[in-house]
């Protein structure tokens, strides 16, 4: 029975009836309990108002629109059939506190325009009991004199419970005893609170101290209760205590009083002489702390005043409990309690909210310009949160008489079109509404929002120019801000929607979609990968600006982009040219001074001042007999080369750009110096180069045919002792085939594709260099060499063959140990000739 209570919902539907020409309405209450399930369904207005739906088109295609505000964020809309469910968990504790009315409002429309209706939904969420009373203090300590009269009375700690109505608070019960009882009384706002009271003589001597459960309990089903500890301790006789002039007092308090207003004087005397008379003021110990921080009490005088502001809306009564006790030893406090009405007064101004049904941007509505009269405009509530006539609001429009205002209930109203509208004439218009309530002196409110006429697409998006300059320099991160460039289509909603893209053209063989990309919505235009100034130094590309309307325009802008070069490239010295960073210059030994010696040519990708080049001698020339031209890089004699004490010198030239963070590039010049410049160099063309080249041809050769007698000797010697063997007959030739399935070590066949023509290097065959060897001897070219080649050289290197070292493992002699299958190495009868 409980669990049906608590989950079925009332709905009551209440019908008021709109006016206008083409709009009518209605409020819808609902009834709904807190903490129900996400998702509950709490109505269909599909279904509740389909009454009014018939009068409507059967063509026409409904959708409801909610006007959110405040806290309807808790509930959802469903658009095709008005569905209303929860959306997030609904705490009446959090939403309401303690008032006693709780509801969620706010106001449906249904859709398009030319058909719309208007419905004001109430949701009232009904209290559950969630919550238990509770007690600020497990323990509250309590002191009465044991000569406390019969009857005489202490206020005791307040329980809180934030639920309302049946499930608030209800009662206070004591432990039982012959001593004491709690009698319950309610405050003026409602609200319960109890107070000990003394049933017979108490005697110290007897009995000193008294602990009882003190009960606090509600009335829901089922019902909670909270308890807490009361210590009474009795003290020692005195014999009067302070007695207050009344036992309650009312004050009137004006919301707008200042800070520092005198509430009240309060006055309690004793009958006593020196301490014992003497008295002091304080609050009881269980008044709540947000009296503490709105209310002050003097010590000494009992003066009650204003140390916070006070708010009727927030607050409108305080129940202050006052305590007055005596110097004396053993003294009995004495009570009064002083109810502090908060009065109202005008000093809140109505508030005014408008709702759109278009997405409008800001305090904007749209209205088409095709638009019938009483066409609906916006929705707008006003409220005043003071009470009596300081509540009553009156709503004016100010909008040259192309738009109207109608009441529609309570404080809502809606605002309608008056004339027809004409975009060509006029676009858009500034609506001023007016709220002012009948408080005295009365508060007014004034807001301003406007209304747009829309059109059709008539207009293309436009870019500011036809061509935009960017400059980016180079070596930039991948997704690089780059530009902005944007269009302006003075349409409005859809037909002013501007998206962006980029017209597909090629770019050195690659589409520009691998280069740059547009954000769609904004225009800006991002790099997608690293530009290298020296690869591509400009890029073209055409940004299409189109709409969204029905059909869409367009128009198109260009964009240059520029990359700007960065010092990312070293020189490279060309002339000389260099082996391993070395060059041979001969020079006469009998140079003079500023005779031209060399020139050192280098190029750098890069330009402007990072491709500007700067040459100068690093080391080697720590006797100044070398100068070099700076710009020119020309290395001249600086002083008679007939003194220089070598036969020979060696000048590290540094190449360096003029980058702000220079790059260089560095070569070491052997400069010989010989007496017959002329006979060396005619030496080393005929003679020297030829005899050294048949010298390395001749060891070549022998060290090939060496190497082959190695191979071939073994495996001659094999073959032979297996033949020899009458019980293990051994053939090559079969070993060969029979090897060629062993899991190990696979044979393998020499081919032609395996002999390649190598040249030697300083004499040495380099054939024990692995394939994959970092370390191996690279190929000479021509210009490598030095000096031309003679026929003779030629025809010498043309019959020069070796294995490749592709195809012999560094244990190629350790294989042949093991009596691996024999390889066969064909050769023609006229290369083995050549060999010998």
């Amino acid at each position: 029975m409980t669990g049906l209570f608590l989950t079925r919902m009332l709905r009551i539907v209440t019908i008021f009836v709109l006016t206008a020409q083409h709009v009518t309405g209605k409020t819808l209450k609902y009834q709904i309990f807190e903490e129900q399930k996400v998702g509950t369904v709490i109505a269909r207005l599909r279904d509740d108002v389909a009454d009014v739906l018939a009068k409507l088109p059967s063509s026409v295609s409904l959708r409801f629109r909610a006007m959110q505000r405040g806290s309807s964020s808790f509930l959802t809309v469903r658009e095709q059939d008005g569905e209303i469910s929860i959306r997030t968990k609904i705490d009446r504790e959090k939403l309401c506190e303690k008032n006693l009315n709780c509801s969620i409002q706010f106001d449906v429309l249904t859709l398009p325009t030319e058909h719309l209706q208007l419905f004001h939904v109430e949701v009232e969420v009904l209290d559950i009991n969630d919550n238990t009373p509770q007690f600020a203090r497990a323990l509250i300590p309590i002191e009465i004199s044991e000569s406390a009269a019969i009857g005489s009375r202490i206020p005791l700690d307040s329980a809180t419970d934030p639920d309302v109505g049946e499930n608030s608070l209800y009662t206070y019960a004591l432990e039982p005893n012959r001593n004491f009882k709690i009698d319950v009384q309610s405050r003026s706002d409602g609200v319960k609170y109890a107070e000990l009271v003394v049933l017979k003589e108490l005697d110290r001597e007897v009995r000193s101290s008294y602990e009882l459960q003190y009960t606090a309990s509600d009335r829901g089903v089922p019902p909670r209760t909270g308890s807490t500890l009361l210590r009474i301790n009795i003290a020692d006789s005195n014999d009067n205590s302070p007695v207050f002039e009344k036992s309650s007092y009312v004050i009137n308090l004006p919301e707008n009083s200042p800070v520092g207003t005198l509430l009240i004087d309060l006055n309690a005397t004793d009958a006593d002489e020196g301490t014992n008379a003497k008295i002091a003021y304080s609050f009881s110990n269980h008044v709540s702390p947000k009296i503490i921080e709105t209310f002050k009490i003097n010590t000494d005088s009992g003066h009650l005043t204003l140390i916070k502001r006070v708010d009727y809306e927030t607050v409108n009564s305080y129940d202050i409990d006052v305590q007055a006790q005596d110097m004396g030893p053993n003294s009995m406090p004495a009570h009064c309690k002083i109810l502090v009405k908060v009065v109202d007064v005008n000093d809140n101004k109505p508030d005014i909210s408008i709702n759109f049904p278009s997405q409008g941007n800001g305090d904007a509505a749209y209205v088409s310009e095709t638009s019938p009269l009483d066409t609906f405009v916006a929705l707008v509530r006003v409220e005043d949160l003071d009470s009596g006539l300081n509540r009553e609001v009156e709503c004016k429009l100010h909008g040259q008489g192309y738009f109207k205002l109608q009441k529609t209930y309570e404080n809502n109203y809606m605002i309608l079109t008056n004339v027809s509208l004409d975009r060509e004439k006029r676009s858009e218009f500034s609506l001023t509404v007016v709220a002012e309530d009948r408080g005295t002196p009365s508060l007014s409110t004034v807001k301003h929002f406007t209304v747009h006429v829309t059109d059709e697409n008539d207009n293309p998006p436009r870019f500011e120019k036809g061509q935009y300059e960017i400059f980016k320099s180079e070596n930039n991160a991948p997704g690089a801000y780059l530009t902005s460039i944007m269009a302006t289509d003075p349409d409005l909603d859809t037909n002013g929607q501007v998206s962006y893209s980029i017209l597909e053209n090629s770019i050195h063989g690659s589409s520009i979609s691998t280069y740059v990309i547009i954000d769609p919505s904004n225009g800006a235009i991002y790099a997608l990968r690293s530009f290298d100034r020296e690869d591509v130094s400009h890029i073209s590309f055409v940004v299409q600006a189109k709409d969204a309307g029905k059909p869409p325009l367009t128009s198109n802008a260009t964009v240059v982009l520029s990359i700007l070069d960065e010092n990312d490239n070293p020189p490279v010295i060309v002339v000389p040219q260099l082996w391993n960073f070395t060059a041979e210059i001969p020079a006469s030994k009998f140079t003079e001074v500023g005779h031209l010696l060399t020139v050192v040519r280098a190029t750098d990708r890069d330009t402007g001042v990072n491709a500007e080049l700067i040459c100068s001698i690093d080391s080697g020339n720590e006797a100044g007999f070398f100068v070099i031209e700076p710009r020119t890089c020309e290395i001249q004699a600086n002083a008679s080369l007939e003194h220089f004490p070598h036969d020979h010198a060696e000048l590290t030239v540094v190449v360096r750009d003029q980058g702000s963070e220079s790059l260089s590039a560095k070569a070491v010049l052997k400069i010989n110096l010989y007496e017959n410049m002329e006979n060396h160099v005619q030496s080393v063309d005929q003679g020297e180069f030829s005899i050294d080249k048949n010298m390395i041809i001749i060891t070549t050769l022998v060290l090939i045919l060496a190497m082959l007698l190695v191979i071939m000797v073994p495996f001659a010697a094999h073959c032979n002792q297996e033949k020899k063997d009458t019980r293990h007959s051994y053939n090559c030739r079969v070993a060969e085939s029979t090897h060629q399935h062993h899991p190990k070590k696979p044979s393998r066949q020499i081919h032609k594709s395996d002999i390649t023509m190598v040249p030697t290097v300083n004499g040495t065959l380099p054939i024990r260099a692995h394939h994959r060897s970092p370390s191996a001897t690279p190929p000479m070219d021509r210009a490598q060499m030095g000096v031309p080649q003679n026929h003779h050289s030629r025809q010498s290197l043309n019959s020069l063959v070796t294995i490749s070292s592709h195809h012999i493992p560094e244990s190629f002699a350790l294989e042949m140990a093991h009596a691996t299958p024999p390889v066969e190495v064909s050769m023609s009868r006229h290369t083995y000739s050549k060999f010998l």
